[in-house]
């Protein structure tokens, strides 16, 4: 007879890993959404500047263009909100500075970029949690766990074996020009 024990951690197990897919896939949309945001801002500015440049060539067109900058002004803090990441992790990209993510999420490229320099090896969320000085209880380690596989998905961080993290290929130190 299995332990009531043993089926509430396989029930748990279950529930982290669909709130992980879910956060995933929340991120990636929440990515799109940023993107779809910025291509229809910058349609509006191209309209604008279309419907500018066929103004009547009189004054009128000076009083038209004089109205422009306020709109222009207004598309343009609207392209800056949605130009603004709305995940917290940017897809990696060659040249990104880690200055981009938070202090956590720094906090953990800081930890495996110590590894790959004393070519220590893959990290687990557990050896970051007691690296990182905390308790090394499920929530911490689940909560690492989220952080690491989001930077996994950005293609910051490689998971080549299941739990096991690492810098992904291009990733460097900070200071690295990374």
């Amino acid at each position: 007879m299995p332990s009531v024990v043993g089926l509430l951690e396989q029930h748990e197990l279950a529930a982290r890993r669909r709130v992980d897919g879910l956060r995933e896939e929340a991120d990636r949309i929440q990515a799109e959404l940023a993107a779809a945001e910025l291509e229809w801002q910058e349609w509006a500015i191209a309209r604008r500047r279309v419907d500018t440049v066929l103004a009547p060539d009189d004054g009128a067109a000076a009083g038209a263009e004089a109205v422009a900058d306020p709109r222009d002004a207004e598309v343009q803090s609207a392209l800056r909100e949605a130009a603004k990441p709305k995940s917290q992790v940017p897809v990696w990209h060659q040249g990104l500075a880690w200055s981009v993510l938070s202090v956590d999420y720094q906090r953990i490229l800081t930890a495996l970029a110590d590894r790959a320099r004393l070519h220590q090896g893959p990290l687990t969320c557990q050896e970051m949690a007691a690296g990182f000085g905390m308790d090394v209880v499920p929530t911490r380690v689940e909560a690492l766990r989220s952080k690491a596989k989001r930077l996994v998905a950005r293609g910051w961080l490689a998971e080549q074996q299941p739990g096991r993290f690492t810098l992904a290929a291009g990733v460097t130190g900070p200071g690295d020009g990374s």
